[in-house]
C-alpha cells in the first residue's frame, strides 16, 4: 500500500525527535490530513485510538 504524501516528513520528524506523539496525532486530524491512523501507528508505535486518551 503507498504511504501518504507527508509519511515521511511526519516520520523524519518524530523520530528526531522534533515531533511529540500529539502532534504526529495532530497529523491525523489535520485538514487536509497527512498522515492515517495506521500510519501513525506505524510511526509511534502506539495504538492511535489508545492515545488519545
Amino acid at each position: 500500500m503507498a504511504k501518504s504524501k507527508r509519511y515521511d516528513t511526519v516520520k523524519k520528524w518524530y523520530d528526531l525527535g522534533k515531533w511529540s506523539i500529539a502532534k504526529v496525532r495532530d497529523a491525523v486530524t489535520s485538514t487536509p490530513q497527512w498522515i492515517t491512523a495506521e500510519e501513525f501507528e506505524e510511526i509511534t508505535g502506539q495504538n492511535y485510538e489508545d492515545s488519545q486518551e
